[in-house]
């Protein structure tokens, strides 16, 4: 399991999401329209991935990546 930062190329704002693949979901549904929340900002591009090997640690590093801290270690990596 996947985890993934999308970048819009419209405004710069980021999308943090889990897939087992990540680039067939980029464009399937992301920059297909189909996802409610990433459909006004598209398109899309994978800047960030990280693999786990369970749900349960993609779901928890999701989580954090979300989170405040996790948002300033999206900034330290500078995507």
């Amino acid at each position: 399991m996947y985890v993934y930062i999308l970048k819009s190329k419209k405004d710069q704002s980021q999308y943090v999401g889990m897939s087992e693949e990540p680039e067939r979901r980029l464009q399937k549904e992301h920059n297909a329209g189909k996802v409610k929340s990433t459909k006004s900002k598209m398109p899309w591009e994978i800047v960030y991935t990280e693999y786990y090997h369970t749900i349960a640690e993609a779901r928890q590093r999701e989580k954090y990546l979300k989170s405040a801290a996790g948002r300033r270690f999206r900034k330290s990596l500078g995507v």
